[in-house]
C-alpha cells in the first residue's frame, strides 16, 4: 500500500440502511479508506457487508448517514456518474461480444475516439496477459480467464475506485489462490483502491491492507490482518478469523499486565486482554492451535493444563491433535508434520503449554 494520497479517500460516516424502514441491516457503519488502500469488508452471509459495497456503487440508497469519495458526497451522484469500477463473481461479460469488445465497451460508451479505445484494449490484455484472446468469445475462456478479463473491464476507463463483491466465489481452489495473487499484482502495479467483500476469511488475510469483519450489520473490528489474528478485539473476531480454541474461564484476579483466569477443571492460567473485566466474571480464553503446545513446560510457555488425547488429523505438512480437558472441553493443537511430532494412545494425559501473552480474556458474546 502506498504511503501517499488522501488518507480519507473514501469514507462512510454514520450510515444505516433499512429495507423497511423497521429493520436496520447495517446499523452504523464508520470507515475511512485511504486512496490507493486495498480494504476487505469480511463477515457471514447476511452480515451487511454487501449493503455497504452496494451504497457505495449507487445501487442502494442510504437510509441515514452520509458518503464521501475525495471529500465530496455522493449519496446523491448516479451510479454512473461516480466513476466506480465493479467486479461480480459471475462476472458479467456480454457473452456475444469478443473479449477485445467487452473490454472496449465500457470506453465506447464513455465516447472516447475510436484510437485511444484500441490503445488501451492493448494495454489491458498485456496487463491480464491475454493479448492472444481478444477474439475469443467468453464461452471459450477458463473460470479464471474469464474473472480476469472481468477485472480488466473494471479497470479499463481507469476509474478511482473498484468494488468486488464475492468475485473469485466461482472459483476452485487452485484458481482462487492464483487470482488472489493475480488481484494482488494488478493492485500493486496500477494503485487503484480497492473495496472488496467476502465471507472468506483465508482470501481477507492473503490479500487485504486492512479487513472490517461485520456481524449482524455492525463492524466488530477494523484493523490489518495480522492485528485481526493476534489481537482479537472480541470473542466474535477471534472465532471467524482463522483457527481458535474457545475454553470457558473465570477471572479470579488482575495481576499486572495479565489477568488470572480459573478454568473449568479448577487450572489456574494467565492471559491478557482487551476488554475491561471484574473479578468473577465469566469468560472466554482464547489460543490459537499453533501456539499450543504439547508436553512439559517450559520458560517460554507459562501456563499449563492437564489434558487426554481423543485422536488426530493427518493434513500433510502439518498435524491436528485433539484433546480434552477436565471440565469435557475440547482443544486443537497444530503440530508440524516432522520428526518431533509425537504420538499417543487414545485416553493418554498429557500438558499443554503456552505462553500467557498468546492467550486472550475475551467476553463472553
Amino acid at each position: 500500500m502506498s504511503d501517499t494520497g488522501n488518507e480519507k479517500y473514501v469514507q462512510f460516516r454514520k450510515v444505516k440502511k433499512s429495507y423497511d424502514q423497521s429493520t436496520l441491516v447495517v446499523k452504523e457503519f464508520n470507515l475511512d479508506i485511504r486512496q490507493g488502500e486495498f480494504v476487505t469488508l469480511l463477515g457471514p452471509s447476511g452480515s451487511g457487508k454487501t449493503t455497504c459495497l452496494m451504497m457505495l456503487a449507487g445501487f442502494e440508497d442510504v437510509t441515514s448517514g452520509e458518503i464521501l469519495v475525495d471529500g465530496k458526497p455522493i449519496t446523491d451522484v448516479a451510479p454512473y456518474d461516480r466513476n466506480i469500477g465493479m467486479v461480480f463473481q459471475h462476472y458479467a461479460l456480454f457473452p456475444h461480444m469478443t473479449v477485445a469488445e467487452n473490454l472496449a465497451y465500457p470506453l465506447t460508451v464513455r465516447k472516447l475516439p475510436d484510437n485511444e479505445v484500441k490503445r488501451r484494449v492493448a494495454d489491458s490484455l498485456a496487463l491480464i496477459e491475454l493479448e492472444e484472446f481478444g477474439k475469443r468469445y467468453p464461452g471459450q475462456l477458463s473460470g479464471g480467464q474469464k474473472q480476469r478479463v472481468a477485472l480488466a473491464r473494471s479497470l479499463i476507463f481507469e476509474p478511482s475506485i473498484v468494488l468486488m463483491d464475492e468475485p473469485l466465489g466461482a472459483l476452485d481452489k487452485n484458481l482462487r489462490e492464483q487470482m488472489q495473487f493475480e488481484i494482488k499484482r494488478l493492485h500493486e502495479k496500477i494503485g487503484f483502491t480497492a473495496i472488496y467483500v467476502t465471507h472468506d476469511q483465508t482470501e481477507a488475510l492473503t490479500m487485504s491492507d486492512r479487513i472490517a469483519v461485520f456481524n449482524n450489520g455492525v463492524v466488530q473490528q477494523c484493523a490489518s490482518p495480522d492485528t485481526l489474528y493476534e489481537e482479537p478485539a472480541n470473542a466474535f473476531v477471534a472465532d471467524f478469523i482463522g483457527e481458535n480454541n474457545n475454553i470457558p474461564a473465570t477471572v479470579h484476579e488482575l495481576n499486572g499486565d495479565y489477568f488470572e483466569l480459573t478454568l473449568g477443571d479448577e487450572s489456574r492460567v494467565r492471559a491478557i486482554s482487551p476488554s475491561k473485566l471484574e473479578p468473577g466474571q465469566e469468560c472466554i480464553l482464547t489460543v490459537r492451535p499453533e501456539n499450543l503446545f504439547i508436553g512439559t513446560p517450559s520458560s517460554h510457555n507459562d501456563n499449563s493444563i492437564k489434558a487426554k488425547f481423543i485422536t488426530h488429523l493427518y493434513v500433510g505438512d502439518f498435524i491436528r491433535y485433539l484433546f480434552e480437558l477436565g471440565d469435557k472441553t475440547e482443544v486443537m493443537v497444530k503440530v508440524l508434520n516432522d520428526q518431533q511430532a509425537p504420538s499417543f494412545k487414545p485416553g493418554e494425559m498429557t500438558n499443554l503449554t503456552w505462553s500467557a501473552i498468546t492467550g486472550r480474556a475475551l467476553e463472553r458474546p
